[in-house]
């Protein structure tokens, strides 16, 4: 991470929610969210795990579970 505005991850294996304030990625240590402002992927390559994240972060966290899984799409995918 470079001054809370630029994020380089290995280990992605997938990409399960994003938009302009949250990204959940699913890396194989589980899945991570980033939290922020005006989030944008500016690079993803899930055949070598690669994922570039720049915006305004505000909180990265690795989750056990999946937050939106809870919600309507928990529901509809379980």
């Amino acid at each position: 991470m470079e001054q809370r505005r630029h994020a380089s991850l290995t280990g992605v294996t997938d990409v399960l929610s994003f938009d302009e304030e949250t990204i959940v990625a699913d890396t194989v240590e589980g899945a991570l969210v980033f939290r922020g402002r005006d989030l944008h992927i500016t690079k993803l390559d899930l055949d070598r795990g690669e994922l570039n994240v720049d915006g305004e972060f505000t909180g990265v966290s690795y989750e056990d579970s999946v937050p939106f899984k809870s919600g309507l799409f928990g529901r509809i995918f379980r």
